[in-house]
């Protein structure tokens, strides 16, 4: 029996990943729930899966769960809550699953409680890669990724030697406006960018499949996954989303993951590695699916996916400021401040101004990101 930690489990990971243990009863138990403001959807979770611990936002939010709660589950808020469910000393796996960059410092203590990380949080490594991959190796702890880019790596690296990679190719979508041309973006409404056409997922990361800088991202989190440089690392147009990533080899054989868009497998992958469990789902039909289609990536229809090659090319505090615009710029846009095409112009600017701070502490981190949210918060309006 494996027992498990999510953090931001009413988010679509933490969904997901519930629904996998729902499926394996037998195999996985729930030790602790953290979520941001969503307690309704937290307490029927609570309520189903008995965990010993859940987290929330607020004191407030806190004291309203309770009423709904039974007493044998300590109920915690803030960051120290967070923290407590990820450090909780039942807990074997973590799934780091809370969006942006309010993931790290919980998996980072997660990692130095020795728990294996099944890792759904992009932002982690992007910041603060460098720490948390070294604290990883202190500490003995595996990191497995859940995105289904890096599962879809790592599955094809499974037994290979390390030395024989010549590059890998992360798959894309193209996301909510892949058949537009630049022009035909400008007005583009919150709804129309929502509209995914291959996979559900929240806003924010919706929005970032559609700048591409969802992808940009993954490139990060792929040189600390995988210890490759920027050089070998591609991204390429991929508009079924059944390839969800390659590998080639120094013998330019190619080696790829194929399923269907369905996040439970990737989840499952990470939870029960490394054996391969049932799973009720879909199976891939390559026949119905008849026909594949790679494209080459445009940078110039995707600046977004440019700027975050920069910013791990330059590395430091850059890759923070990177994600803290980003982030504060898709609120900006969610909330109908900025246009579609602002994200990319506020993020650029917002880059231009940074003093980089090479090899960061991660207070230093913090504090990039901090400026980063507010200079993009004062950016173009």
């Amino acid at each position: 029996m494996k027992n498990i930690s999510i953090l931001g489990s009413t988010g679509s990971i933490g969904v997901q990943t519930l629904d996998v243990v729902r499926q394996h009863p037998d195999l996985f138990r729930v030790t602790s729930l953290s979520a941001g403001k969503n307690i309704t959807r937290l307490a029927e979770q609570a309520n189903e899966f008995h965990p010993k611990l859940v987290s929330v936002q607020t004191k407030e939010l806190a004291d309203k769960i309770k009423l709904e709660l039974p007493p044998e589950i300590e109920v915690l808020y803030g960051e120290e809550g967070v923290s407590q469910a990820a450090v909780h000393p039942d807990a074997d796996f973590v799934v780091s699953a809370i969006v942006g960059s309010a993931g790290l410092t919980p998996t980072l203590h997660a990692i130095e409680a020795g728990k294996t990380i099944g890792l759904a949080n992009k932002e982690t490594l992007v910041t603060a890669g460098h720490i948390v991959m070294q604290k990883a190796k202190e500490n003995g702890v595996a990191v497995i990724p859940i995105d289904s880019e890096h599962s879809a790596i790592f599955q094809c690296l499974h037994g290979e030697n390390p030395q024989s990679v010549k590059r890998i190719i992360i798959t894309a979508s193209g996301g909510s406006f892949r058949d537009r041309t630049r022009e035909q973006l400008t007005g583009v409404t919150v709804e129309e960018a929502l509209n995914h056409p291959n996979w559900t997922m929240g806003a924010k990361i919706t929005i970032d499949s559609a700048t591409m800088m969802n992808k940009g991202l993954e490139v990060i989190e792929a040189h600390w996954l995988f210890g490759l440089p920027y050089s070998q690392i591609h991204t390429i147009l991929h508009k079924e989303s059944i390839v969800h990533s390659m590998v080639e080899f120094r013998d330019h054989a190619v080696m790829a993951q194929l399923g269907t868009p369905d996040m439970r497998i990737p989840i499952q992958y990470a939870l029960g590695y490394p054996a391969r469990l049932t799973m009720s789902a879909e199976p891939l039909d390559l026949v119905k699916a008849s026909t594949l289609h790679f494209a080459e990536m445009d940078f110039n229809r995707y600046p977004c996916l440019m700027l975050a090659y920069q910013a791990g090319e330059i590395g430091g505090t850059m890759p923070a400021v990177l994600n803290g615009a980003n982030e504060a710029a898709v609120e900006r846009f969610l909330r109908g401040e900025i246009e579609f095409l602002a994200i990319e112009e506020i993020i650029g600017s917002v880059m231009d101004k940074h003093k980089v701070i090479g090899n960061p502490s991660v207070e230093e981190i913090i504090q990039a990101d901090k400026w980063a949210r507010e200079a993009a918060r004062g950016g173009r309006s």
